[in-house]
């Protein structure tokens, strides 16, 4: 039987509990049997931005993700050319697990603007996309391959972590105990 597993991409500068809510929203709703959290080295719509270093950005993934058996920290484009396009991504991981079936997991926000994706139709054609509310939106009319759902929104985001971290504010419950005693020992986003 194919194991569906669905990818979740993105820069996790640092992961949140929003991510995680979005991951367990899509297993409980029979869209998908895994959720792989794929740690970006570079997004390619973000290369104006500084990342912290991706293996400290993978550590948070793993340990804020080690308690679940169906999520899985995944360094795959590590070894990928730069920057990450999630075409030849997805089309690596096909190659490497065949027992799997890939679907792309991303944010309305993602979804508006992926017509201008690196081959996002054939990404559509071939994988499929799960869509997420990022600020209320409902997204009319998706096509056959993309499926909407609808999921409780949390009023956070990594940009919010960072800047609360960096102005010396509590983010207790925004990120994993794990992720926030990590943070604080490695002295991320100061």
């Amino acid at each position: 039987m194919t194991k569906r597993t669905v990818i979740f991409g993105g820069s996790f500068d640092p992961i949140h509990v929003g991510h995680l809510a979005l991951a367990r929203e899509a297993c409980a709703r029979g869209l998908a049997d895994e959720v792989w959290f794929m740690v970006s080295p570079q997004n390619p719509h973000k290369q104006d931005r500084m990342l912290t270093d991706e293996n400290l950005r993978l550590r948070m993934v793993q340990l804020a993700v080690k308690e679940n058996p169906v999520f899985k920290a995944c360094d795959f484009e590590f070894a990928l050319p730069r920057p990450s396009y999630t075409l030849n991504t997805l089309a690596a991981l096909e190659q490497q697990y065949p027992e799997r079936s890939f679907r792309l997991l991303i944010g309305a926000d993602n979804w508006e603007k992926f017509d201008r994706w690196y081959k996002g139709d054939e990404i559509l054609e071939r994988y499929g996309v799960i869509v997420y509310p990022r600020g209320g939106e409902d997204v009319p009319g998706l096509p056959a391959n993309a499926v909407w759902m609808p999921a409780e929104l949390y009023d956070i985001s990594s940009t919010m972590i960072r800047e609360a971290v960096a102005a010396g504010k509590e983010i207790t419950g925004l990120v994993p105990a794990e992720v926030e005693q990590f943070i604080n020992e490695n002295r991320l986003y100061r």
